[in-house]
């Protein structure tokens, strides 16, 4: 199995929110001695653990194989913080804890009682140590609000620092030409996206390497161009961010990577709702495993994005998966045109009772008993505007779902598939498994709702309503190969 890079494994950690309150992977990082051991925490994380557990979110423990015959013992108090380990290295925290850590930040650690060997250490920590009162806030978190704040302007500074080398390096592409990158490829990318991993940008390193997908499509320059101007922006949006609304300030944060946890984004307004999974998208992004799941609320007719990854060998997440309702409260990230949501605590999901058949497999699966009243189907040109107003809140947006009332056309020649409205407005097929023929058999030249990813490039289908003119009610959702 290949491993990660570490900047693979940053980016997706920041992509997918920190689990143990207060922690995040810099925090984790900023724990190591030397770079060497931030690298090899990172290897490591992905390793082969025998044995992963915590107590809550004050006692974490693994048993890792090392390069010895005995696997080593690892056991992390994040509280104090401390760290021990049966491995010979002299380090502390050594890249075992360091990796345990990171495992924990990511949310790959379930909650179980302490293993035998971590109970010990604890105990035998003493009294002393046990009993030290510790000004504590909510959920366990040091009340330290001074040093948070340091933390958080060094954590600034060092971004800032990394954007002015971005700044130079987007002048230099400029000064010298697009000429040229077509034969370099990745190879111009890579050096500069790794730097802004060093330099806590995670989110700029995954815009500068979804650059080089452009290079082999037709009309290149003019699209990679666009792709270096939004980073120019991101560039000068950071450089006034004291001076931005808060929702703008917000999506650019998240934009360049700036970490938000879970407990950060459960604290702020959630909405109730019947949330139905009406598109789901596994894909592999960078060697990580993504999972978009979309999801539509009844009453509210809002979008949601439940978004997961997962190391090569992992379970994908099953927290919400197609074709699940989803009863309660969904909490929103920070931002403009946000869409990427946390489950609230007191919700469940469930699978609804109605069954369809599978596009794909033939095979009875499990639907949103949802109506085309519900999702409101829209025209290609309605839906372009609705992405217009996203990208002008939010010009860093890739991706929108949407539901539209659309005729598959076959390609003539070697021209892609389009999606065709009743306007006659048309739309390229975009994605794995562009050729929709599943698609085109359930419409059979009817127009049908089609649950689709709104891109820059296209659109790509995810699921189709019951075609069944007649019998609207009983519209089901029917998934398509992603």
């Amino acid at each position: 199995m290949a491993k990660l890079t570490a900047a693979e494994v940053a980016a997706a950690e920041v992509a997918a929110g920190e689990a143990g309150a207060g922690w995040d992977r810099p925090r984790v990082l900023a724990l190591a001695t030397d770079e060497a051991a931030r690298r090899a925490a990172a290897g490591v994380a992905l390793g082969s653990w025998l044995q992963l557990g915590r107590e809550t979110d004050q006692l974490l423990w693994g048993v890792c194989r090392g390069s010895g015959s005995k696997p080593y013992e690892v056991v992390v108090d994040p509280g104090a913080p401390a760290f021990t380990c049966s491995c010979p290295s002299r380090k502390s925290p050594c890249k075992h804890a360091l990796a345990l850590l990171l495992r924990w930040v990511g949310g790959g650690l379930s909650e179980s009682p302490p293993a035998d060997f971590a109970e010990r250490w604890r105990q035998g920590r003493g009294r002393a140590v046990a009993e030290t009162p510790r000004p504590t806030g909510p959920k366990g978190q040091l009340a330290d609000p001074a040093a948070a704040a340091a933390r958080a302007a060094a954590r600034q500074q060092r971004v800032g620092d990394g954007l002015e080398e971005l700044s130079r390096w987007l002048e230099d592409q400029l000064r010298g030409g697009l000429a040229g990158l077509e034969r370099t490829g990745y190879a111009a990318f890579e050096p500069v996206a790794a730097r802004m991993v060093d330099a806590h940008a995670p989110g700029v390193a995954g815009l500068l390497r979804a650059i080089p997908g452009e290079l082999g499509r037709e009309g290149w320059p003019g699209r990679v161009l666009e792709r270096l101007a939004a980073l120019h922006l991101l560039v000068e949006a950071h450089r006034r961010l004291p001076e931005l609304p808060a929702d703008l300030a917000a999506t650019v944060r998240a934009r360049i990577g700036y970490p938000v946890t879970r407990a950060e984004v459960l604290a702020g307004p959630g909405v109730d709702d019947d949330w139905y999974a009406v598109g789901q998208v596994d894909a592999v992004e960078s060697r990580l495993e993504t999972r978009r799941v979309w999801l539509r609320g009844r009453r509210s007719r809002r979008w949601a994005l439940w978004l997961t990854f997962a190391v090569p060998g992992q379970a994908p997440d099953t927290t919400v998966t197609f074709g699940d309702r989803l009863r309660g409260r969904l909490h929103f990230y920070p931002g403009s045109g946000q869409y990427r949501a946390v489950v609230g605590e007191r919700a469940r999901a469930e699978p609804v009772d109605e069954a369809v058949v599978s596009l794909t497999t033939g095979l009875e699966e499990v639907a949103p008993a949802l109506t085309t009243k519900d999702l409101a189907p829209e025209s290609l040109a309605a839906a372009r505007a609705r992405y217009a107003a996203l990208l002008a809140a939010d010009p860093w947006a890739s991706r929108m779902p949407a539901v539209v009332a659309v005729t598959p056309v076959p390609p003539q020649g070697a021209g892609p598939w389009r999606l065709r409205d009743r306007d006659g407005h048309c739309r390229d097929v975009v994605g794995p498994g562009a050729d929709p023929w599943p698609l085109l058999a359930r419409a059979r030249g009817h127009e049908v709702p089609v649950v689709v990813e709104w891109s820059d490039a296209g659109m790509r289908p995810l699921a189709v309503l019951d075609a069944d003119v007649p019998h609207p009610d009983r519209a089901g959702l029917l998934r398509q190969s992603a």
